[in-house]
């Protein structure tokens, strides 16, 4: 009886979905800063057995996040790594659920709105279905489906990209050229010093000229997109009104925001980081 007391109180619990993404985008940010590593220093670095390793490396390297070889793995280039929309939707949520909620206080009834394609504006995207009388604007077809037939909206067609399950290209920008919008939520792939990023030429034109569509400008950016950058600049912080950000962000960025003029609200939210296990 002893021994079956025991073994129940042994067995592990199976870790959350949320709890295995975050270890993997842990473990790809180390590979990304290292540029390589040996699977066997990871599984030591990361507590977790050498078939839970090799599953999460199996995981980074079927979505072309990293290239796993005989003993270790190595990075991709930025614009492989920072274009897998699938893989961004799930980090972060806490942080991203709050962001959302906050940017949303910024939206009143009867308003017109633009959201850009970013997985970070979702949560703001379904609060934007509870309000009023709102016309949104958008690229996203993730974000036109989220918003239901409640809210009119407007969709920014043209090159589809399945990655981003969105539209950009110059159809998109003339759209936006002819409207005017009350509010204009943005985020980026990736901020240095104040500096924006994108991997994708025509998306980084698309958040240049979301600039010049609203009478109020809004950019919405998780912690994790600092100190990081990719191929394409679009600008920089200073160009929006308001950063929407988390607790977490580097005092550098924020002092790089207030230096540059814009306002600045910091969220908190509940810290998403819990023991890994296998």
């Amino acid at each position: 009886m002893s021994g079956g007391t025991a073994a129940s109180g042994d067995r592990k619990t199976r870790p959350s979905d949320a709890v295995v993404e975050q270890r993997r985008q842990d473990i790809l940010d180390h590979v990304i800063e290292e540029g390589e590593a040996r699977i066997d220093d990871l599984t030591s670095k990361f507590k977790v057995s050498l078939m839970t390793m090799h599953r999460d490396l199996d995981d980074l390297a079927e979505r072309r996040l990293l290239r796993k070889l005989r003993g270790k793995v190595e990075a991709y280039p930025a614009l492989t790594i920072e274009s897998a929309a699938r893989f961004r939707d799930t980090l972060h949520h806490g942080e991203k659920e709050a962001l959302g909620q906050a940017a949303a206080n910024h939206v009143q009834p009867g308003q017109t709105v633009f959201v850009d394609d970013s997985t970070t504006l979702l949560p703001l995207v379904k609060r934007l279905a509870e309000i009023d009388a709102l016309t949104v604007v958008t690229n996203s077809l993730h974000a036109a489906r989220l918003l239901g037939p409640q809210v009119e909206v407007v969709l920014a067609g043209g090159r589809y990209s399945h990655e981003y399950d969105s539209c950009a290209g110059p159809e998109v920008l003339n759209l936006l050229d002819s409207i005017r919008a009350d509010v204009s939520f943005v985020s980026v792939t990736a901020v240095a010093v104040g500096r924006l990023f994108h991997p994708d030429r025509d998306y980084a034109e698309l958040k240049k000229a979301a600039l010049k569509v609203a009478n109020h400008t809004v950019l919405v950016v998780d912690h994790s997109k600092f100190g990081r950058t990719a191929t394409y600049a679009h600008g920089d912080v200073g160009d929006y009104d308001l950063l929407i950000t988390g607790q977490a962000t580097p005092t550098e960025e924020i002092e790089a925001a207030l230096n540059a003029g814009t306002a600045i609200e910091i969220v908190e939210h509940v810290a998403e980081g819990q023991p890994y296990d296998s």
